[in-house]
């Protein structure tokens, strides 16, 4: 006999899903721009440490510098991890940071600062360019990255602006076989570090990826430690803080930009982008040191800026091949 007080359980309908939140026409934008600006805090910050180089590099011997402005760095990275708890980078990462840390951090910053001792910056700046170009092909060979045909006439472009900006700046300066070659070794350690830091972006963030490979590039430069110690007792206060500027912005801010556009685009397209680089200085020392451009070199720099959007140019990823940002 049913007992009349009991009722069946009525099955109550699984409320339907939440209709999928269309993204708010504030909200898509960023995969898209944010890449594009952090590239663009790189490159006027690495144009800037050339004014900064004049001043420091003046006082402070090529690797007292480099230490410098690698300790200032660390640090203040160092404080930005610990606020931010990142914690130490997982260990598929380690190898390519100790590369490019050692390459790109370390011995890239000493020859270049010894380069430009031995040869004029006109001739520094053109044969250091050939920097992107080799991370193109690297790129290609290790990475298997494209090398689309707008990259490379962008490169092409880019670099014969390098070239003129260079020629309009050596009419006075000096070159030697020492200078040349420490310009070469220093592009190759650039390309070199680039290529190394472009897979470790796929499992540390770029916060990371900079402190770590700034530490790294410290402590590899550590033999100048004495150089630094007894320099820095007879410079003058603006060398210091030039020294002090070139680790807080073109290192440890432009650094961590450049890893986070690296991490969203390929290390051929972001080489290509820092020919920007030689127009900007060019202008900077216009409107700061007074130095007015020859025609030479106005043209050198728009064709420097006129590759660079070449290379940048062409077809558009979707709005789901963007990186998660770190």
């Amino acid at each position: 006999m049913t007992n009349p007080a009991r009722t069946d359980p009525v099955a109550i309908p699984a409320s339907p899903p939440a209709p999928a939140s269309s993204p708010s026409p504030t909200s898509s934008p960023p995969a898209r721009w944010l890449p594009l600006a952090a590239a663009g805090v790189t490159v006027v910050l690495w144009a800037s440490a050339f004014v900064s180089i004049r001043s420091a590099g003046s006082a402070y011997s090529p690797g007292a510098l480099a230490l410098g402005r690698l300790l200032a760095g660390a640090l203040v990275l160092g404080v930005v991890c610990a606020v931010r708890r990142e914690g130490l980078p997982p260990r598929a990462a380690w190898r390519g940071i100790a590369v490019s840390g050692v390459l790109w951090f370390g011995v890239y910053m000493v020859v270049l600062n010894w380069g430009e001792q031995e040869v004029d910056a006109g001739t520094a700046a053109m044969v250091v360019n050939i920097g992107p170009i080799l991370i193109a092909l690297l790129g290609g060979r290790l990475l298997g990255e494209s090398l689309p045909p707008r990259l490379l006439a962008g490169m092409a472009v880019s670099f014969a602006g390098a070239v003129a900006v260079g020629l309009s700046m050596s009419g006075e300066g000096h070159a030697s076989v020492l200078g040349v070659a420490l310009c070469v070794l220093a592009a190759m350690a650039y390309a070199g570090g680039v290529v190394a830091q472009k897979p470790v972006l796929a499992h540390a963030s770029a916060l990371q990826a900079t402190t770590f490979g700034c530490l790294i590039g410290a402590v590899a430069c550590l033999p100048f430690a004495g150089q630094l110690i007894g320099e820095a007792g007879d410079a003058p206060l603006s060398a210091t803080l030039n020294m002090l500027y070139l680790g807080v912005f073109p290192t440890a801010l432009a650094f961590t930009t450049w890893a986070y556009a690296l991490a969203r685009t390929t290390a051929g397209r972001m080489g290509a982008t820092t020919y920007a680089v030689p127009a900007l200085v060019v202008l900077m020392a216009w409107l700061t040191l007074d130095e007015v451009p020859a025609l030479l070199t106005l043209a050198g720099g728009a064709l420097c800026l006129t590759g660079v959007a070449l290379s940048r140019s062409g077809r558009r990823g979707r709005p789901g091949e963007a990186a998660p940002a770190r």
